[in-house]
Parts: C-alpha cells; structure tokens; sequence
C-alpha cells in the first residue's frame, strides 16, 4: 500500500495497477480470521488518506481475484462473488450491478485511458 501511495505521487498520467497479495495468501488461504481482519482494516485505513490523494480524472477501483472466506474449510479459492468498488471524486455512487466476467473492468479501463476494447461492457 506504501508503494501505491508513492506511485501515486510520481505516476501523473498512466495505470497503477497494485495487487494485495498478502491478504489473500497469508490470511485467507490460511483461514486466519483474525489477520484476514486486521489486514482489511489497515487497508481500510489507508484507503481514506489514499482517496484524499486522488485527482477528478482519476479512477479507483477495488475487487479482488477470487473469493476467499477465510472461515471456510480448505486452503482453495472460494466461490462467493467478488466485490467491485469504483471511487471517482466528485461523481455521486451507485449501484453497478452483478457482473459475470472481468472484461467490465478491461473495458471501464480500456475507456478511461482511451484505448480500443471491443470486450465487456465499461461501467465508467
């Protein structure tokens, strides 16, 4: 997350793409319930001096890979649906719907950096 934040500080115009690998497989494949949820929460920490950070043209979005209940029984991916948030200052929120492929997100990424994709359907 330190690294995202200092990227955003030196990248002005382009993609920072960040993967948060480590909640993922130290908490969640583990089934460590109680690091799964301090990691959510020091990223939900973050996140709030993050967003103050960010620019009008600027494009936030949160999902994740695979589910990944850290109370479910197993180390394998779970199937519960992933989350999507999308965060651009000053427009108001709403409801994106259930989504069946991450073409959405290829496509909402592909339009804001104005480059072809003739896949998915942008929510941006």
């Amino acid at each position: 997350m330190q690294k995202t934040l200092e990227a955003l500080d030196k990248v002005k115009d382009g993609f920072i793409f960040t993967n948060l690998v480590d909640t993922d497989m130290k908490y969640g494949h583990r089934r460590d319930v109680p690091g799964y949820k301090k990691a959510l929460e020091d990223f939900d920490k973050w996140l709030g001096g993050f967003m103050t950070k960010l620019n009008e043209d600027d494009v936030l979005i949160i999902t994740a890979d695979h589910g990944c209940d850290p109370t479910y029984k197993g180390t394998d991916h779970t199937r519960e649906a992933v989350p999507l948030l999308v965060y651009q200052k000053g427009k108001p929120g709403r409801d994106l719907g259930i989504r069946i492929g991450f073409w959405d997100i290829a496509a909402s990424v592909a339009k804001h950096l104005g480059v072809k994709y003739d896949k998915g359907v942008p929510f941006i």
